[in-house]
């Protein structure tokens, strides 16, 4: 009875109907994870998404694997929703591997989540991503924040500092990039980075 309050409820016209049926999902009971995956990828509402994020983190089962058929998808809103949805719970096991794939996805969007939620776990593939973002202004408070957090690891400070430094040789027309990369590196730790600067 619960499986089929829930399943009409995400059949809802009604974001906030859509909302409710997840959120009043039982504390206790697993949530069914393949009926979650189907809808997080279908679903158009950020605050509907995100509740539906939340009741995917809690699930016992395999959230990645469901997750990992969305994250290829031709369809870019499918591949965005899937990576989001990875992106809110980068510790689930084998999310960093279709994370970090996603730092070659075609959408900036999915691009973005994946480097943020890379770079708060430490992964160095995420720089080079990362710095872009500080580059060309997208999302770039966040990830120079990533970048800074990455700079204090001692294996991936070297590659922060020279990611950087290199972008600011390719964007060297744009002041207003200088200026960001500047602030970022600044901010960040290790014994290379007093030279670019």
């Amino acid at each position: 009875m619960r499986i089929v309050k829930l399943v009409r409820g995400l059949g809802s016209t009604s974001a906030s109907r859509r909302q409710q049926a997840v959120l009043s999902w039982p504390a206790d009971v697993a949530p069914p994870v393949d009926l979650l995956v189907r809808a997080v990828l279908s679903e158009s509402d950020p605050n509907v998404a995100g509740a539906l994020q939340w009741a995917l983190a809690r699930s016992d089962g395999d959230v990645v694997a469901g997750l990992r058929t969305g994250a290829q998808s031709d369809d870019v809103d499918i591949r965005r929703r899937a990576i989001l949805a990875i992106a809110a719970m980068p510790e689930a096991p084998g999310a960093d591997v279709v994370l970090v794939g996603a730092l070659g996805d075609s959408d900036e969007t999915a691009r973005k989540h994946a480097a943020l939620a890379l770079g708060r776990l430490g992964e160095a593939a995420a720089i080079p991503v990362l710095v872009d973002m500080v580059a060309y202004g997208v999302s770039d408070v966040e990830a120079a924040e990533a970048l800074e957090s990455l700079s204090r690891i001692p294996v991936c400070a070297r590659s922060v500092e020279a990611s950087v430094a290199g972008k600011m040789k390719d964007v060297a027309a744009d002041s207003a990039a200088r200026q960001r990369l500047a602030e970022a590196l600044a901010s960040c730790v290790g014994p290379g980075m007093a030279d670019p600067l």
